[in-house]
């Protein structure tokens, strides 16, 4: 994606980037964000555990531990309070 922003700046072209990368782009010559927080640009993100009985290497107990913390209060708010520049990256939804 980086590259892709690059080359859109040399262009004085548009391009359509995650809010991760933009904020860590350092090279934004005339770019600015023309589009955010509409609804058809969300972008999800989940964590499931896979079913050890398909994928007996699956290492379960492990994997529900991770996914129960994602989802607990205390890794909703570890996401919500990740930054780059002061700028919230991301937004937990877990319910």
């Amino acid at each position: 994606m980086g590259p892709a922003l690059n080359m859109a700046s040399s262009m004085n072209a548009c391009v359509l980037a995650d809010r991760g990368t933009w904020l860590n782009f350092k090279n934004r010559g005339e770019l600015a964000v023309l589009v955010q927080g509409d609804q058809r640009l969300f972008n999800q993100y989940g964590v499931m555990v896979v079913d050890p009985a398909r994928h007996p290497h699956v290492k379960k107990d492990l994997a529900q531990t991770f996914a129960d913390w994602v989802a607990s209060p205390t890794g909703q708010a570890t996401i919500a309070s990740y930054k780059i520049g002061g700028e919230q990256l991301f937004f937990p939804g877990a319910n």
